[in-house]
C-alpha cells in the first residue's frame, strides 16, 4: 500500500451549499487542492475524492467537494482528515525531507550503535525532532542537518545520527 500524507482537517461549514472550512497544512495553504485525489478519513470510514476547489478566506480555507451540497453533508465531514498519496507530493528540494517519508526508518549512531526506528517528528520552535524508539525506550533527537543528523538514506531507510546511546 503506497504511503500516505494527512495535509488537512474539516473544522466547519460555510454557508449553506455544503461548503466547508479546512485547516491546510501544505504550504503554502492553497496547495492543498493541486495534491489530489483526497483521501477522506473518519470514524465511519474513509473514501477517496477528486475535484475538491476552494480559495483562502480570513484566517481560513473554505473549499467545495464534489457531492457536498448542503450544509448537514458538510457538518457530517466536520473532524475529518485529508490524506494525498505520496506521489501526490513534488518531490522535496535537496536537504529537505517530507516527514513521511522518515517515519519508519532504522537510526544508527555515527559508531554503528542501533537506536531503533523513527516513530514520528513533531516541530518545536526551533526546530523538528525525530521521535525514535527501540523496544526499551524512546528518544528525541533534534533533526538538524549536519549537526546531529549527519546522513539520510532513503534508499536504504537508514539515518545516522551523533548522538549518544545513553541519552
Amino acid at each position: 500500500m503506497e504511503r500516505r500524507v494527512l495535509v488537512g482537517r474539516i473544522v466547519g461549514v460555510s454557508g449553506t451549499a455544503g461548503a466547508v472550512r479546512l485547516e491546510s497544512w501544505t504550504d503554502p495553504r492553497t496547495q492543498i487542492f493541486r495534491y489530489q485525489p483526497w483521501i477522506l478519513k473518519s470514524g465511519s470510514g474513509e473514501r477517496e475524492i477528486r475535484g475538491c476547489r476552494g480559495r483562502e478566506q480570513g484566517k481560513g480555507m473554505i473549499a467545495t467537494l464534489p457531492g457536498v451540497d448542503d450544509r448537514d453533508q458538510a457538518a457530517a465531514l466536520i473532524g475529518t482528515e485529508i490524506w494525498v498519496l505520496r506521489s501526490a507530493l513534488p518531490a522535496p528540494k535537496p536537504g529537505e525531507y517530507y516527514w513521511t517519508d522518515l517515519e519508519g526508518m532504522d537510526v544508527a549512531t555515527v559508531d554503528g550503535v542501533a537506536l531503533g526506528q523513527v516513530s514520528h517528528l513533531f516541530a518545536t520552535g526551533a526546530n523538528d525532532v525525530l521521535v525514535v524508539r527501540d523496544a526499551e525506550r524512546e528518544r528525541m533527537i533534534p533533526f538538524v542537518l549536519e549537526h546531529y543528523v549527519k546522513q539520510v538514506d532513503l534508499d536504504a531507510r537508514r539515518l545516522v545520527v551523533d548522538w549518544d546511546p545513553d541519552f
